[in-house]
């Protein structure tokens, strides 16, 4: 208690905010082999780092954890991030836990850096082809509709062509039906009836 209340009493100390160096990286690693990753705030007031106590725990979660896997994230690795990032969401630490030796912070900058333009990019493409294909789709019913509509016009101009055809034959019939002048065994009659059909 007496401790805490010099703490207060104490002038404020100048907290760094750069880059960590090899020396803070040695001291910081020291101290937690000894007290342990805990009450960072302590920690860092025991290794003598004028740094806060959220800024070592990062160092040494991110980057100086001897468990900590180094190197480039495998296929394997980066199959798994797609399939928990979409069972999960955002929620890195719970993505992290399924990966060992990878952090939080890693498959976080991986997914904003990597991940996320090589999803939008299969999207576009996939919404381009999609979007192709109905064209096409588009394309064949219209041609199929202006075939069938040739088809019609076709239909209706050969049937006014034969209806022109029909109209345009001229002869009497009271004369083609009178067979009174006509020898039986001529067939005559037969032939003009066939001529005209043809």
């Amino acid at each position: 208690m007496a401790e805490k209340m010099e703490e207060n009493l104490s002038p404020r100390r100048e907290i760094n905010k750069g880059a960590w160096t090899a020396e803070e990286d040695r001291k910081l690693a020291e101290v937690i082999a000894v007290h342990g990753p805990k009450r960072w705030k302590s920690v860092a007031i025991k290794a003598g780092l004028n740094r806060c106590g959220k800024s070592c725990r990062l160092r040494w979660m991110n980057y100086l954890r001897p468990n900590i896997k180094r190197g480039n994230i495998s296929d394997q690795e980066e199959d798994l991030i797609l399939r928990l990032h979409k069972l999960l969401g955002n929620r890195w630490s719970l993505i992290a836990g399924r990966l060992p030796g990878r952090t939080d912070n890693e498959i976080k900058n991986y997914w904003n850096s990597h991940l996320s333009k090589k999803i939008n990019q299969k999207q576009k493409q996939s919404e381009t082809s999609i979007k192709e294909s109905c064209k096409a789709q588009k394309r064949e019913v219209n041609e199929s509709i202006i075939a069938r509509e040739e088809v019609k016009e076709d239909k209706t101009s050969v049937r006014s062509s034969e209806e022109e055809d029909s109209n345009n034959i001229s002869f009497d019939v009271d004369q083609f039906f009178d067979f009174s002048n006509e020898d039986p065994l001529n067939l005559e009659w037969m032939s003009r009836f066939l001529e005209v059909d043809s």
